[in-house]
């Protein structure tokens, strides 16, 4: 997997590359192979692929070692994993005694008490192996009975807000899935200053009309405050309805090289947002590959074109 990465550290020594987006136009430090960007107000320059580690919900602990060796090859410097994630914060322990300074550690919590977030916090230090994350997050906070449990008194974000009293973490975001999420997050924000979103956003998303204005509200609200904005489900095919499920992830995802190529461009060229990559280690190279040669965002037409070849369709419907 990893045999084309010399080929390409050569060529990105050899010149820096200019790079446009919908905003921005700047330019790829000679010798990084992927960009990084401010991670919002927190202060750290974020790889623009941060390593989606629900990848490692199932691995061995060599099939992680494997990953590591990976993203240090990127230089990938951002992982976001969580408590629900299976083994993930296990198989992530053992890197952090020689490699925690190299990355943004950020975790989840899904718990909606005080009491129950709190003990979920310390487990996931304890499993990670370190003494402070940086960043905690309010995971899935999307059901209004959720969000009134975890927002109101004795709740997840008191928790989080004494782990970050405490030096347990020194940032809080708050994630969320389906099509309630964008606008569930700007309710979030009325109630609490979080440092960074987590929500879908791919091409196929953008399509549907509501969600599309909410996504686009919302970042708007978070640029303003200087919010990060983390991206998930980017490639996504669609559900796996009667296919086999040959692939980690719960819905079936892009695979070939060109595809991902458009499906990464296509979140990097908006400039703002950052990509968490998909949930399989093997399909993993691909996505870090394709974010190293980015340098546009795709046209309509190339992305209707992709749609239509690989009859994508929807993963959250109405």
């Amino acid at each position: 997997m990893m045999s084309r990465a010399p080929e390409r550290f050569l060529i990105n020594t050899m010149r820096a590359r200019k790079i446009h987006n919908s905003e921005h136009e700047y330019y790829l430090g000679c010798t990084d192979l992927i960009l990084k960007k401010p991670f919002g107000n927190t202060g750290h320059m974020s790889t623009v692929t941060i390593f989606g580690a629900a990848a490692l919900s199932r691995v061995t602990q060599a099939e992680a070692d494997s990953t590591l060796d990976i993203l240090l090859e990127y230089g990938v410097n951002h992982i976001d994993t969580a408590a629900s994630y299976g083994d993930s914060e296990l198989r992530i322990g053992p890197w952090m005694e020689k490699h925690r300074k190299k990355f943004f550690l950020a975790t989840k919590t899904g718990e909606r008490t005080y009491v129950g977030a709190k003990e979920e916090i310390q487990r996931s230090l304890e499993r990670l192996q370190v003494e402070s994350v940086d960043m905690i997050q309010l995971h899935n906070l999307v059901h209004p009975d959720d969000w009134d449990t975890a927002m109101g008194k004795s709740g997840a974000l008191e928790a989080a807000i004494e782990a970050k009293e405490q030096g347990l973490t020194r940032f809080i975001g708050a994630t969320g899935h389906g099509l309630l999420v964008a606008a569930m997050h700007k309710r979030s924000l009325e109630r609490y200053t979080f440092d960074s979103v987590l929500l879908p956003w791919n091409y196929i998303l953008s399509k549907q009309e509501r969600y599309h204005r909410d996504f686009l509200s919302l970042l708007d609200i978070c640029k303003k405050r200087g919010i990060a904005v983390q991206t998930i489900k980017s490639l996504t095919k669609g559900p796996w309805g009667e296919k086999p499920r040959t692939r980690r992830p719960w819905y079936e995802p892009l695979e070939e090289q060109e595809d991902i190529d458009k499906a990464v461009s296509w979140i990097l060229g908006q400039g703002y947002l950052f990509l968490n990559t998909v949930a399989d280690i093997h399909i993993l190279p691909k996505v870090l590959d394709a974010a190293s040669r980015f340098e546009r965002q795709p046209t309509t037409e190339e992305m209707e074109q992709m749609v239509s070849e690989q009859h994508m369709s929807r993963l959250f419907v109405s």
